[in-house]
C-alpha cells in the first residue's frame, strides 16, 4: 500500500466505527421505508427479510472481522482487504464497484434527507402559500453544504458529528417506543402471524430495505484512520450488525401493533404519529440521513484514494491526482471532490428507491467477495493465514451464496449489470496492467487442498480393475524434449480427454547444484511449452546419470490422476540406436511394473495432415490389437486429428481371411469405434511379399501408423531389426501390451 495512504494522524478508535455503521444501519431507509415494508409484507414478512437481510450482513461482517485480524489493514478498507487478499487487478474490479456503491449512497442519504422535510410542507404552504413539490430544492443545497465542509473539514468534522446524531437517534428511538395510537389499544396480537401479500413482490420491497443492513460496513473505511484497525473493525462492526438487527425486529414489532397497513404503506413518516412527540421523528431522520450522507462522503473517498495508491488506474496522472492528499492529515481532497461529482448526478435523480437498487447491487458484489475470500481461505490452509478471529467456513459460504441469489432475485438486469461492469473494469485494468497479478495465492492454497483430499480419496477408494474401466495412465521419459516434439504431441493426444499423463524430462547427469538449477530451467521451459499447446500433461524433469536408473525412477512415479501408471511412452529418432537399445534392454523391469510399454520412432515427415491413422494387426501379436485400436480411438477425439480416420490392416493365411475380417468387423461396431466397415483390409500372408513391403506400401501416406511387437520378438539378438526397415512411412507407434483389454 502506497504510504500516502495511512493517516499522519491515525488516532480513531473502535467507537467511531461502532457509531459510523450503527447510524448509518438505524437510518433512512428505517424512518422512510420500514413502515413501508412492514404494510407491504407484515410483520412475519418484514422479519423474514431481516433474517435474510442478515445472512448476508453477518456472515460479511464475521468474514471482515477474520481478514482484519489477519493482516495489516491501511486505508481504503474494504478495497485493501480485498486487494491485499485477491490480488490488485480483481481488488481493483471489486474495489471500484465499491467506491461507485459508496458515492452513490452519498446522493441516496441526501435524498433521503430532503424526505424529512415532508412534515414541514403544509406549513410552509399555509404561512407562505408555496408549494414545496420537488424535494430537491432541499437535497441540491444540503449536498452542495456537505461538500463544503467535506473538502474544508474533513473527516474531523464528521466524526464530531456522529456523538450528536447517534445521541439524536438514541432521542427518537425511545421517544417511538415509548408512544402509542387508538390502533395499538384495539390491536389483536393474533394478527403478527397472518401473511400479508404485497402487489410490488417480497424481492422488490426486500430490494428496497437491503441498503438499511450494509452500513455495517461503513466504518470500515475509517482503517487508514484508526490506531488499532485489528481490534477497532470486528468489535466495531460485529456489535453494530448485531445491535442493528436486533432493533429492527423490535421496531418491525411496534410498526405491526400501531398502525394498520395502508397507514404504514401511505405515510412514508409513519413513525411520527407513534412516537411520544412526533417531531422528533423528522428531526431524527434529518440527522441519521446527515450522519449516513457523512459517513459515505469519508468512506468513498478514501476507497478512490486506495485505489489511485495503488496504481490501478492505467493513466499515471489520473493515479496520482486521486490518491494525494493534504500535506496536514493525508485528506483525500481531490477523490472528494470527484466523489462529489458522482453524488451530484444521482441526487438529481431524485427517486430514493431506484438508487436503493442501484446500491445494493453494488453492495451485493463487495459483500460476496469477502465472503468469497474467508471461504477460500480455510480451505487454503495458508500457514501465513492465522486471524485472531475466525469465522466459520460455512457461514463465508452462505454469505457468498446469498450475495449471488439475491442480487437475481432483486432485479436480474441490474444483477447482470453489476457483474459485467466488475468483469469488464477487471479486464480493462489487467490488459493496462500487464506486470499486476489477476490471481493472488489464495486460489492456489485451494487448488492444493482440494487436489491433495482428492488424491488421498482416489487412493483410498476401491479401484474398478475390469478390463472394460481401462484408461491410459501414462508415463513418457524423453530425453530430447527440446529436439522433438512428437512424444509431448503424443502425450498430448493421449491426455486431452480419456488419458492421464506425465511427461518426464531426462536430465542425464550427476545430482549437483549446476544439474538441479539446469532442471529447473528446462522444466520452465517445458511449462511453458505445454501451456501454449493447451495441453492437459504433467511436465517433470529428472536427473540421473544412468539410462535404467532413470528409468526405474520413472516408472515408480505416483500416478495423478489417483490412479497408478500403467503405460510408459519412449521416443527416439529412427535411425538412432542408442535410446531404443536401452529401452529394449529395460523391458524385464517394466515387465515387472505391468507397465504396457509404447515406442514412438519419429521421421522427419513427423505426423503429417492428421488425418490417418493406420492400424496393423497380426496373428502373432493379436493380444495387441485392442490396445492399439484404443489408443488409436482415444487419439482421434482430439481436436488435432478432427478430420481424421482410422484405418485397420490385418495380416493372416489366405484361408482365415473371410472369418478374421468379419471378427473384426464385429469387433469394431460392437464397441461402438469410428471404424467403418470399408476402412478394415484383411491382407493375406503371401510368401513373395514380407510385411514389412505391406506396411511400407500401404501406410506410406499414414499420418501415424501404430504396430504390435511382443515380448518373445525381444529376446533375440536382432531385437533392435525390429523397429527398423520402416523408412518409406512417417511416425509409427510401436505398442505392445501387458494387460488385457477389452473392447465392448
Amino acid at each position: 500500500m502506497n504510504k500516502s495512504l495511512v493517516s499522519a494522524k491515525a488516532n480513531f478508535g473502535t467507537l467511531p466505527v461502532f457509531l459510523t455503521a450503527i447510524s448509518t444501519i438505524l437510518g433512512a431507509v428505517m424512518f422512510l421505508r420500514f413502515g413501508f415494508a412492514v404494510g407491504s409484507v407484515g410483520f412475519m414478512g418484514t422479519l423474514a427479510i431481516i433474517i435474510i437481510g442478515h445472512l448476508v450482513t453477518i456472515p460479511t461482517a464475521m468474514a471482515l472481522a477474520e481478514i482484519a485480524t489477519n493482516q495489516k489493514v491501511e486505508g481504503g478498507g474494504e478495497y485493501f482487504i480485498i486487494s491485499r487478499s485477491f490480488g490488485v487487478n480483481i481488488g481493483a474490479a471489486i474495489g471500484i464497484t465499491l467506491y461507485l456503491s459508496q458515492a452513490i449512497s452519498v446522493a441516496f442519504y441526501v435524498i433521503a434527507f430532503a424526505e424529512s422535510f415532508e412534515a414541514i410542507k403544509p406549513w410552509v404552504a399555509s404561512e407562505f402559500g408555496y408549494e414545496l413539490y420537488d424535494n430537491r430544492l432541499f437535497s441540491i443545497p444540503a449536498l452542495l453544504l456537505l461538500i463544503w465542509l467535506m473538502v474544508t473539514k474533513g473527516a474531523d468534522l464528521g466524526m464530531k458529528a456522529l456523538y450528536v446524531v447517534v445521541a439524536i437517534l438514541a432521542i427518537s428511538l425511545v421517544l417511538f417506543f415509548f408512544g402509542t395510537t387508538e390502533f395499538a389499544e384495539v390491536f389483536d396480537s393474533s394478527k403478527l402471524f397472518t401473511s400479508t401479500t404485497s402487489e410490488n413482490g417480497f424481492f422488490y420491497v426486500f430490494a428496497i430495505i437491503f441498503p438499511a443492513f450494509t452500513g455495517m460496513t461503513a466504518g470500515v473505511g475509517l482503517s487508514g484512520d484508526l490506531k488499532d484497525p485489528k481490534k477497532s473493525i470486528p468489535l466495531g462492526t460485529l456489535s453494530a450488525t448485531i445491535i442493528g438487527m436486533i432493533i429492527y425486529v423490535f421496531i418491525a414489532l411496534k410498526l405491526t401493533s400501531s398502525a394498520s397497513a395502508s397507514d404504514l404503506i401511505n405515510d412514508q413518516l409513519i413513525m411520527g404519529k407513534i412516537a411520544l412527540w412526533g417531531p422528533i421523528i423528522p428531526i431524527g431522520l434529518a440527522a441519521a440521513t446527515i450522519s449516513s450522507a457523512l459517513g459515505s462522503f469519508m468512506v468513498a473517498p478514501r476507497t478512490l484514494q486506495a485505489i489511485g495508491g495503488d496504481q490501478v488506474f492505467p493513466n499515471q496522472q489520473l493515479n496520482s491526482w486521486v490518491s494525494k492528499g493534504t500535506a496536514k492529515n493525508n485528506e483525500p481532497r481531490n477523490a472528494t471532490i470527484l466523489t462529489s461529482v458522482i453524488a451530484l448526478f444521482f441526487v438529481l435523480m431524485g427517486d430514493v428507491n431506484a438508487v436503493a437498487e442501484i446500491i445494493s447491487m453494488f453492495f451485493m458484489v463487495t459483500y460476496g467477495s469477502l465472503c468469497l475470500i474467508s471461504f477460500m481461505q480455510h480451505f487454503a490452509a495458508d500457514p501465513s493465514y492465522r486471524p485472531s478471529f475466525k469465522s466459520k467456513w460455512y457461514l463465508s459460504l452462505l454469505g457468498a451464496v446469498m450475495c449471488v441469489f439475491l442480487m437475481f432475485k432483486i432485479n436480474t438486469p441490474y444483477a447482470i449489470s453489476a457483474i459485467a461492469l466488475m468483469v469488464a473494469i477487471y479486464f480493462y485494468i489487467t490488459m493496462k496492467n500487464e506486470n499486476k497479478k489477476g490471481m493472488a495465492t489464495i486460489f492456489q492454497g485451494v487448488i492444493h487442498q482440494f487436489s491433495r483430499t482428492m488424491q488421498v480419496f482416489l487412493q483410498k477408494t476401491e479401484k474398478e480393475k475390469t478390463e472394460e474401466a481401462w484408461r491410459p495412465a501414462v508415463l513418457c521419459l524423453s530425453k530430447d524434449s527440446f529436439e522433438r516434439y512428437g512424444a509431448m504431441e503424443m502425450m498430448k493426444w493421449i491426455s486431452y480427454r480419456y488419458g492421464f499423463g506425465t511427461y518426464i524430462h531426462f536430465e542425464q547427469a550427476y545430482f549437483s547444484k549446476e544439474s538441479k538449477k539446469t532442471a529447473e530451467l528446462k522444466l520452465e521451459k517445458l511449462i511453458k511449452t505445454a501451456s501454449s499447446s493447451k495441453n492437459n500433461v504433467f511436465v517433470e524433469t529428472l536427473i540421473s546419470p544412468s539410462n535404467t536408473a532413470a528409468i526405474i525412477q520413472a516408472i515408480q512415479q505416483p500416478g495423478i490422476s489417483g490412479q497408478p501408471n500403467n503405460m510408459m511412452l519412449f521416443e527416439y529418432k529412427k535411425g538412432q540406436k542408442e535410446w531404443l537399445s536401452d529401452i529394449i534392454d529395460n523391458f524385464s523391469v517394466l515387465k515387472t511394473a505391468q507397465y504396457d510399454l509404447c515406442i514412438l520412432a519419429s521421421s522427419d515427415k513427423g505426423f503429417g495432415y492428421k488425418k490417418d491413422i493406420h492400424v496393423w494387426i497380426r496373428k502373432e501379436d493379436y493380444e495387441n490389437a485392442n490396445l492399439m485400436i484404443l489408443l488409436s480411438y482415444i487419439i482421434l477425439g482430439h481436436p488435432d486429428w478432427k478430420k481424421g480416420e482410422i484405418k485397420i490392416f490385418a495380416t493372416f493365411a489366405k484361408e482365415n481371411i473371410a472369418q478374421e475380417e468379419k471378427s473384426l468387423i464385429e469387433l469394431t461396431s460392437s464397441g461402438r469405434l469410428p471404424i467403418s466397415a470399408k476402412n478394415i483390409r484383411v491382407l493375406p500372408i503371401d510368401e513373395n511379399k514380407s510385411r514389412l513391403d505391406l506396411i511400407n506400401e500401404y501406410s506410406v501416406d499414414a499420418d501415424l501408423t501404430l504396430i504390435g511387437f511382443h515380448e518373445g520378438m525381444l529376446k533375440t539378438d536382432n531385437s533392435i531389426e525390429l523397429f527398423e526397415g520402416y523408412d518409406k512411412i512417417g511416425n509409427i507407434l510401436f505398442v505392445n501390451t501387458l494387460t488385457s483389454k477389452s473392447i465392448k
